[in-house]
């Protein structure tokens, strides 16, 4: 509930900026009818900001690499018995 009363906060008061800013003459009208596009494509370059720091700072996992090569070595050795062929390794 406090992460919607936070989101709307938020939504109320850029519209209120921006229902601020067409009633007065600070920015030019034809300008200020495009700020909620720059709102949206601000947030889009953002977002992919934020996707592309996280994919760099990916972390790797060498213990969880070894307990998946433990997990396919048992599944292999499962399959061989009942009978599948897994392929060699």
């Amino acid at each position: 509930m406090k992460q919607i009363v936070k989101i709307l906060t938020i939504v109320f008061g850029v519209s209120a900026l921006w229902i601020g800013l067409l009633q007065t003459s600070v920015v030019p009208e034809n300008y200020t009818w495009l700020l909620p596009l720059y709102l949206i494509v601000s947030l889009g370059c953002y977002g992919l900001l934020m996707v592309g720091v996280g994919l760099m700072k990916f972390p790797t996992c060498p213990q969880e690499a070894v307990y998946l090569q433990q997990d396919v070595r048992e599944a292999k050795e499962l399959l061989q018995k009942k009978g599948v062929d897994v392929g060699s390794d």
